[in-house]
């Protein structure tokens, strides 16, 4: 009776040793799955984060590139040099339009100023614009001031322009090299530093949303490979054998071990 009270009690202390055991162990695995969990959403969110950067770079690309890039690339006022100002003169009224509501459009008149330098680097006397889109509206006229409805505004600013010109004789200009254009610039639209500084921003995102993605992925992998040499290690710890007649249970999550005989 005691042999078999002694063997019940031991088995009952076993019994609830290998129960705490347990319960020890499925906290463990769910502290771990809660941790997973919450380290899987934030490297999603990060990769997320990445892939939106990189996104919103390639839009950039796109509207810089159909923009300051197609224009720069297609001006052919590529080279620089000094220019002198011969003379210069109002010749017209330039009739524009401006808006005044959403469906109204009223007519107003600038004048029209064209001035003449000449190319010191050829000595040919050409026709001096503001810049290409002065030259496309009104090749005729240096500067195109916004259309406003008090045409006094607008003929003060072209003056203060003409006495602006008469101070400075010596002026830099862009000229076409091939010689096919009878003007020149004295200003580009888009110059290389603006394509240059405009440029950077996307190319800064983009460099930044790469190094978060790979940064993310890096990580993954470098616990993989932490887990994988971990569980190396606690099989080690226990080698199977057959005589001990010991079946080992390798939990999913947390690698956790249990004996039992």
């Amino acid at each position: 009776m005691f042999v078999w009270a002694g063997s019940k009690g031991t088995q009952g202390s076993g019994s609830e040793r290998r129960t705490i055991y347990q319960k020890i162990c499925e906290y463990d695995v769910l502290e771990k799955r809660m941790t997973i969990t919450a380290l899987k959403a934030g490297e999603d969110r990060a990769i997320l984060l990445g892939l939106s950067m990189i996104l919103f770079s390639a839009l950039m690309y796109f509207l810089l590139g159909i923009t300051m890039v197609r224009s720069y690339s297609d001006s052919v006022w590529t080279e620089v040099s000094n220019c002198t100002v011969l003379n210069y003169s109002i010749v017209a009224e330039i009739n524009c339009s401006y808006s005044c509501g959403s469906e109204c459009r009223k007519s107003s008149r600038f004048p029209c100023l064209q001035v003449y330098v000449s190319l010191n680097f050829t000595g040919k006397v050409l026709q001096l614009s503001y810049n290409e889109e002065a030259h496309e509206a009104h090749p005729e006229c240096f500067y195109i001031p916004k259309c406003r409805k008090d045409h006094a505004l607008m003929h003060s600013i072209v003056m203060n322009i003409s006495e602006q010109l008469k101070t400075h004789q010596q002026v830099l200009c862009y000229y076409d090299p091939s010689e096919q254009q009878d003007s020149v610039l004295l200003t580009r639209l888009y110059g290389r530093g603006a394509i240059i500084s405009s440029l950077l921003w996307p190319t800064c995102t983009l460099v930044v949303g790469t190094l978060i993605i790979a940064m993310v992925k890096l990580t993954q992998y470098l616990s993989f490979l932490c887990k994988q040499i971990s569980r190396i290690k606690r099989m080690g710890l226990y080698p199977l054998t057959g005589a001990s007649r010991t079946r080992v249970c390798t939990l999913k999550f947390n690698g956790c071990i249990q004996d039992r005989v």
